[in-house]
């Protein structure tokens, strides 16, 4: 009995002791792959891809059925541009879980990198289909339709996208490039001219229009229209060579030539940008530095004889005669018709004292001559499209064979944040409302005494009226995009509201302005401007009540810029600057009012005005981020760019890092 007694103990404590260090083994196992885990998306965030790709490694192998480090790594080697191996990644991890957006779309990208266009739709159609309203999916789908030159889908895309979000300029710019590429200039025009009046700064846009003009031979038109699209963005090659070519047109050859200039040094490997510097080069003698661009076009394109050709010009202009007959040989072995080729190694080789080559080729232009054959002689045009090969045409410009303005892929993945392309746009205005949406990076909380005389006021109400949904009132200028469940909210509270004020013998400014708030939110914009008229008339000294009309009106003039005309736009800001004039009459120390006139300043293009205007704000509360940044954006598009990248440089500090970008870009723009 004792034995069976100590045999079933030492069996049940042999249990127990395997069961404990089973569940203590598996415990430290979780916990330690959970933090490898982590690190590894420590290292991600701060750019150590290979010591990320390691860590992953090791949670993969200790728990392959897992999708987030199939997700994390492929995140890795596509920031190591290393899209094949990424694309295989995001594979297996969507093996494991179909059903995460993020996945589907960091494949796409993937596979736009490797040129699998067809391949990317089928992920952005997944991805649609589960986020119906994924913008960056919808504008990268559309730009795979512009790849397959799939135009009638790109447009039906856009269509979708412009029900979606009505006031994107970006929308309307890409609808205007369907229509120009199906050859509907005039329609194409009409949509560029509504994206401008949605958004002035669309550089985009004022790309398209120039194109457009240099199409009709409006060239003086176009350069004042890239020199807007400059403003906004830069560092982009392809509009400085559209400049290039509207200023030759207009016998601006050294103007031509520095934007070539600019255009090679941001895109050193430019095709356009060496052989017609190469030919301007030429037209103002500077033989050697022309020899150099033509010298790049060969090591790249060895077969170019247009550029062997007029080498060889150069050459002989330089003295360097056996090379250059060299050269215009090996040209005439490939056009044997080509006469000017004869008449200038004829010349050279006169130069060498070989006078029975020199006979040879000249007798060869002049029995062409009298050949009845040779027909009329070819007139060269100023311009030639690059799949032109006509030798004839060698003294002639290149343009593009499609003048298209240059995309870029939407993608939310984090990099270098100095390389994220930002336009140059102002921070929005600062408005009263019950949603906000904070930022990782953004340490800056927008604050006014106003703001908690209006919340203990709301309180107040809610005691007397426990029925009615008051929630906090914020300042913000990041006001996020409502759900349905929300707009209902919004629409249940009016309704209470009104039956408050129905009900109560002396409504309060305060109760007529807690319903202007969510007429505001359900985007009733005249219902909101009669409450807030109605709490003015009872409450005459609150700052805060004109500067909520003042954001009423704003928003009116945005709406109606789509559909009205311009006037109609400029008299709704107007309205908007009278309000936060009386606003800051009656609190001279709300920043937020003189940084909202800077912003509706800078939206009517004065300039001066607006930077007095932040720099008001700024002299309130020195700390403020968006003033900083949108009075760098006054500087700079008034020509002060040193003084611009000063300010931004201080909104970058204080956690807008969107400043960087622009500092990045600016800055090389600087002398």
């Amino acid at each position: 009995m004792k034995t069976c007694w100590l045999r079933q103990f030492s069996l049940r404590y042999i249990f127990f002791f395997f069961t404990f260090h089973f569940f203590i083994f598996h415990s430290f196992a979780q916990i330690n792959t959970d933090r490898v885990m982590l690190m590894g998306r420590h290292a991600l965030y701060y750019e150590d891809y290979v010591l990320s790709i390691q860590r992953f490694n090791m949670v993969i192998n200790a728990k392959p059925y897992l999708h987030e480090p199939y997700f994390y790594r492929a995140l890795a080697k596509f920031y190591l541009e290393d899209f094949a191996g990424s694309e295989t990644d995001c594979t297996e991890s969507l093996e494991r879980n179909p059903y995460v957006a993020d996945s589907y779309q960091l494949r796409a990208l993937c596979r736009i990198n490797l040129h699998h266009y067809e391949a990317a739709l089928a992920d952005y159609q997944k991805v649609i289909n589960i986020e119906p309203k994924n913008k960056p999916s919808w504008h990268n789908l559309v730009l795979c339709y512009f790849e397959l030159k799939d135009y009638a889908r790109a447009d039906s895309a856009l269509d979708q996208m412009i029900r979606y979000w009505p006031r994107e300029s970006e929308n309307l710019t890409m609808k205007a490039q369907v229509s120009i590429q199906q050859g509907d200039t005039v329609r194409g025009l009409a949509l560029v001219d509504s994206a401008l009046v949605i958004d002035s700064y669309n550089a985009q846009a004022w790309t398209m229009r120039s194109i457009i003009s240099i199409q009709r031979g409006e060239y003086e038109q176009a350069e004042g229209e890239i020199d807007k699209a400059i403003l906004q963005r830069p560092r982009v090659a392809g509009i400085y060579i559209n400049r290039a070519l509207a200023r030759f047109h207009q016998n601006n050859l050294r103007g031509a030539m520095a934007d070539y200039d600019q255009a090679l040094e941001i895109d050193p490997r430019n095709y356009l940008g060496h052989f017609n510097r190469g030919l301007l080069r030429a037209q103002v003698g500077e033989d050697n530095a022309a020899i150099e661009d033509f010298n790049y076009v060969l090591s790249v394109e060895p077969d170019n004889m247009m550029a062997l050709f007029n080498r060889a010009l150069l050459l002989d202009q330089t003295g360097d005669y056996r090379a250059a007959i060299r050269d215009i040989s090996q040209v005439l072995e490939e056009y044997p018709d080509f006469l000017v080729g004869y008449q200038h190694r004829a010349a050279i080789r006169r130069k060498i004292g070989d006078t029975f080559g020199a006979e040879r080729d000249e007798y060869r232009v002049l029995k062409a001559r009298t050949d009845a054959r040779a027909g009329i002689q070819h007139k060269p045009s100023p311009t030639r499209k690059k799949s032109q090969k006509d030798i004839n045409d060698y003294a002639s410009l290149v343009e593009a064979d499609t003048n298209e303005p240059e995309h870029e892929y939407a993608s939310a993945y984090r990099g270098r944040v100095q390389n994220r392309q930002v336009d140059l746009q102002p921070q929005p205005l600062f408005v009263l409302s019950h949603h906000r949406t904070l930022t990782a990076t953004n340490r800056y909380i927008p604050f006014h005494r106003l703001l908690e005389q209006l919340n203990e006021q709301l309180t107040s109400l809610k005691g007397r009226y426990p029925s009615l949904s008051l929630p906090p009132v914020y300042l913000t200028n990041i006001e996020p995009a409502l759900d349905e469940a929300e707009f209902q909210e919004h629409f249940s509270a009016t309704s209470q509201l009104t039956v408050a004020l129905e009900a109560s013998p002396k409504p309060s400014a305060a109760l007529f302005l807690a319903r202007a708030l969510t007429f505001y939110h359900v985007r009733d914009f005249e219902s909101a401007s009669a409450d807030l008229q109605q709490a003015a008339s009872l409450d005459a000294k609150n700052a805060l009540i004109p500067f909520m009309q003042a954001q009423v009106h704003s928003r009116q003039a945005e709406a109606m810029s789509n559909d009205a005309s311009l006037v109609t736009t400029q008299l709704g800001y107007e309205r908007a600057l009278d309000d936060l004039k009386r606003t800051v009459e009656l609190a001279p120390n709300l920043a937020y009012a003189w940084y909202n006139m800077g912003y509706i300043y800078l939206k009517q293009n004065e300039r001066r005005k607006a930077y007095d205007a932040f720099s008001r704000a700024l002299n309130i509360d020195p700390r403020f981020p968006d003033a900083y940044f949108n009075r760098g954006i006054a500087s700079i598009l008034d020509g002060q760019v040193q003084r611009g990248l000063s300010d931004l440089s201080q909104a970058g500090e204080y956690g807008l890092y969107q400043a960087y970008n622009l500092i990045k870009r600016y800055s090389k723009t600087t002398p």
